[in-house]
């Protein structure tokens, strides 16, 4: 079983920016593809952006697309999400895992974007 650890997440204004790490346990994290999810209060969770496990095919959700930016470091076992020109609607718990067969969901990282 691999273990993941999101993190980078924090308080920021409407345009502002972060990096979300996530770190896996395991090498096999770089044989698999891996997508970011998130999950706002009262709402279900949600892909935003996938990733292949090589890193050259990249898909995202219309709400994010132009925003957000998937990548990943294979070496480190270590997913990444850059999230630009962020909104308030973007509020919600970031979540990594594989888009099918989930691994067991990390604790994830809050962000919570300000007007």
């Amino acid at each position: 079983q691999v273990q993941l650890v999101e993190s980078g997440g924090g308080l920021v204004q409407a345009g502002g920016s972060l990096r979300l790490s996530c770190a896996a346990s395991r090498s096999n994290f770089r044989a698999n593809d891996m997508g970011w999810y998130r999950q706002a209060p009262g709402k279900q969770r949600e892909l935003v952006a996938s990733i292949s496990s090589g890193g050259s095919n990249t898909n995202y959700a219309d709400s994010v697309k132009g925003r957000f930016t998937i990548s990943r470091d294979n070496a480190k076992n270590t997913l990444y999400l850059q999230m630009n020109s962020l909104k308030p609607e973007d509020t919600a718990v970031y979540y990594c895992n594989r888009p099918a067969l989930h691994w067991a969901w990390g604790q994830g990282t809050q962000v919570t974007v300000s007007l």
